[in-house]
Order: C-alpha cells, then sequence, then structure tokens
C-alpha cells in the first residue's frame, strides 16, 4: 500500500487540504442551464392552458404563448416541436397539479371534500381543456392524444374522489355515486363558461355533499 503524502494527509486540526474534501467531492452541483430550461418549460405550459382558457384554440397560437411566457417562439418551439406537443402538455401538467392539490385535502367535512371535487371542473383547466376537445374532434392527429390523455386523467379524478371522500366502492351502489358526482361537477364547469352563477353553485354543492355523505354512511 502505497504511503500517504503530505499532500493528502489530514491537518494536525482535523481539516484536509483545499479540493481534497470527500463531501465537497461527492455533492451533486446546480446546472444553471438546467434549472433554466425548467423555468421556461413551466412558463410555456402556464402561458398556455391560460391562453386556451382566454381565447380558445384558435387564438392560442405558439406565438401568442410564447409571448405571454415571455420567451422567444424559437425557445418555444425548443421545448415542444408541434402546437400539439405544446397544448396536450400544458392541460397534462395542470391536472397533474391539480390532482396534487386534491391528494393533499384530508379532511371529515364532506362538503368541504364535495366542493374541491367540484372546483377540478370549474377552474381554468376544465376551460382549457374543453376547448382542446372541440379541436380535437376535427383534427385526427390532436383527437388521438386528447382522447389517451382525458382517459388516462378521468381514471385519476375518480381515483382521487374514492380517496377524498373516504368511499368504500365494494359496497353497492358507491361507485355509482361517486362517478356521478364527478359528471354533475362537468355540468357545473360547462355551465360556468357562460355565466360565473357561484351561489347557485354553493347551493348545488351543498345538496349533493348531503347526498354523498348519506350514500356513503355505514
Amino acid at each position: 500500500m502505497a504511503a500517504l503524502t503530505a499532500q493528502n494527509q489530514p491537518k494536525p486540526d482535523g481539516t484536509s487540504e483545499p479540493g481534497r474534501n470527500p463531501e465537497r467531492s461527492t455533492k451533486p452541483e446546480r446546472n444553471p442551464k438546467q434549472d433554466r430550461s425548467r423555468a421556461t418549460r413551466q412558463r410555456l405550459l402556464e402561458a398556455a392552458v391560460a391562453c386556451l382558457a382566454e381565447h380558445g384554440w384558435a387564438g392560442s397560437t405558439v406565438a401568442v404563448v410564447a409571448e405571454r411566457a415571455g420567451v422567444s417562439r424559437g425557445a418555444a418551439q425548443h421545448h415542444f416541436p408541434t402546437r400539439e406537443d405544446l397544448f396536450t402538455a400544458a392541460v397534462e401538467y395542470v391536472a397533474e397539479e391539480r390532482s396534487q392539490a386534491l391528494r393533499a385535502v384530508r379532511t371529515d367535512d364532506r362538503e368541504r371534500a364535495v366542493a374541491a371535487l367540484v372546483g377540478l371542473y370549474t377552474g381554468p383547466l376544465f376551460r382549457a381543456a374543453l376547448h382542446l376537445w372541440v379541436a380535437a374532434s376535427g383534427e385526427e392527429q390532436l383527437r388521438e392524444r386528447v382522447t389517451e390523455l382525458e382517459a388516462r386523467v378521468g381514471r385519476e379524478s375518480h381515483r382521487i374522489a374514492v380517496e377524498v371522500l373516504g368511499a368504500d366502492e365494494s359496497r353497492p351502489g358507491v361507485r355509482e355515486t361517486v362517478q356521478g358526482l364527478l359528471d354533475m361537477a362537468r355540468g357545473l364547469g360547462l355551465a360556468t363558461l357562460l355565466t360565473d352563477d357561484r351561489a347557485r353553485r354553493e347551493r348545488v354543492v351543498s345538496q349533493w355533499a348531503r347526498l354523498v355523505s348519506e350514500a356513503l354512511s355505514d
């Protein structure tokens, strides 16, 4: 075994020579370029959802989204080569963010849980998704992507609803009750596109919370 040299021997005070700290050498270093790339991608996704919700498919071009995100069109196309790539990724991104928020709902208050689930279908995500559905109905390539995305989001939404409500789907009728709640929420989301009738929606949510509580009670 080779003897320790003066360069790699510890100092008398217990410290090592500069550049020889093993902890420093194994600690992962941040990559500012990757951080900027992730930040740019997130701004594009958020801007795409906002544009789609406000202007619809026809008014949401890559250039419009890039301008709203504060990046160049070239930077946008570097992350998302096609318009379809950008908007399907944007809706999926916000759906995942919303799902994480719903997973955080831990309450014995069924009315609050029902309101949180309804909120999934009455915010900007639902409006953006609706515009995407309409566009997909007339574009074959987009339709395939959106159909796959919505099937996955639908399954995830149902699973989260079961968790949030504490529902036991082994009991007869419980699965249908949860699905009925989500279908009702979609209806409220459609109504919200035309009018912002929050007072009526709150009454409907309160009534559904009572119905759901009765259906899910032991």
